[in-house]
Parts: C-alpha cells; sequence; structure tokens
C-alpha cells in the first residue's frame, strides 16, 4: 500500500507549485487527520465549535513542519475535494499560529487547475472577508475546547516558500535518520 506521506512526491515545480494531499475537504466541521503509522486518514475529532473548514485541507506529501506533522496546506478552490485526493497547488500566501506553544504554518493555496481561483498569485487579491474568514477560523475552531490559538496576519507567497523548502528538508533530514 502506498504511503501518502512518505511515498507521493512533493511535486517537480518545487516550492512554486506542489502537490497536496487532501485530508479535510471544504465545508466540513469533522477533523480528519492523516494517521502517521498506516498512511490512513483517521477521525481525531468533531470540532467542538459551530465552524467549518473555510477551504479544502490538507498537506505537502514528504515535508515535515515545525510542529512534527506534515506541512499544512488550505487550498481554496470552487469544489469540495474528498480525502485522500491529490491536487496540484501554488502558494499565495502563509498565515502562522501558535498551537501548543509550537509555530504551526498554513500555506494557502489554490487549485492550479480551478479556473474560478488559478489566477490568484497573491492572498491580497482576494476578496477581505474571505481572508477574515479563514483567519477567524482558526481563531475559534479551539475556544470550545479550552485551547487557545494565536494567529498571525497572512503574509505573501514570498514568505510561504521558505517555510516550503525547510519542511522538505527537515522530512530528508528526518527520514535519513529512519524517521517513519
Amino acid at each position: 500500500m502506498i504511503h501518502p506521506w512518505h511515498d507521493v512526491t512533493p511535486g517537480e515545480n518545487l516550492p512554486g507549485e506542489f502537490n497536496v494531499i487532501i485530508e479535510i475537504p471544504m465545508g466540513s466541521s469533522v477533523k480528519y487527520e492523516l494517521d502517521k503509522r498506516t498512511g490512513l486518514i483517521k477521525l481525531d475529532r468533531v470540532l467542538y465549535s459551530a465552524v467549518y473548514y473555510p477551504a479544502n485541507y490538507g498537506f505537502i506529501p514528504q515535508t515535515l513542519a515545525e510542529d512534527d506533522d506534515p506541512l499544512d496546506v488550505l487550498v481554496l478552490c470552487q469544489e469540495t475535494v474528498v480525502p485522500l485526493t491529490l491536487v496540484k497547488a501554488r502558494a499565495i500566501g502563509l498565515m502562522t499560529m501558535i498551537d501548543s506553544g509550537k509555530k504551526d504554518h498554513k500555506i494557502l493555496a489554490v487549485a492550479v487547475y480551478d479556473p474560478e481561483f488559478n489566477g490568484f498569485n497573491e492572498a491580497s487579491e482576494l476578496p477581505p472577508h474571505r481572508l477574515n474568514m479563514l483567519r477567524r477560523f482558526f481563531q475559534d475552531y479551539k475556544t470550545l475546547e479550552g485551547k487557545a490559538v494565536e494567529v498571525d496576519d497572512l503574509t505573501p507567497a514570498e514568505f510561504a516558500k521558505p517555510v516550503i523548502e525547510d519542511s522538505l528538508q527537515r522530512y530528508s533530514e528526518h527520514r535519513r535518520r529512519g524517521f517513519r
């Protein structure tokens, strides 16, 4: 069986374009997550708040972020995408959170093959309300769990590229040491 984190290529045009494996479809109140050991998608929890994911949510394969998980990506797309779908995406921004004391970067991206969103190159080109919704979701979604999350403002796409490169490098270094 192919493991989506370890066996799928992150893409050929990194860090400009990359593959994203979707874990959570847009509109879901269910937090699905990659089971690192098996490669299956598991139910992590049902969100405690009356909120839903404002974009398709997943990760770039063969990355390891500072929170010890694959690098998170919010993929803007006009359609809901089912879990374990591979989506070619392009970064348009970066949002950094502090969650449980660790940096938790979220790459904001557009689906390359979605004509409604693929013309956007920077998050600042999106309607301000959509950006506010994205940020607000992460400010609110853990509130009823009694967990505090700090969310920084969205930064331009140029800030996402070094985060992607660092996560690819961190994964590679850990993998060489037998990390699974």
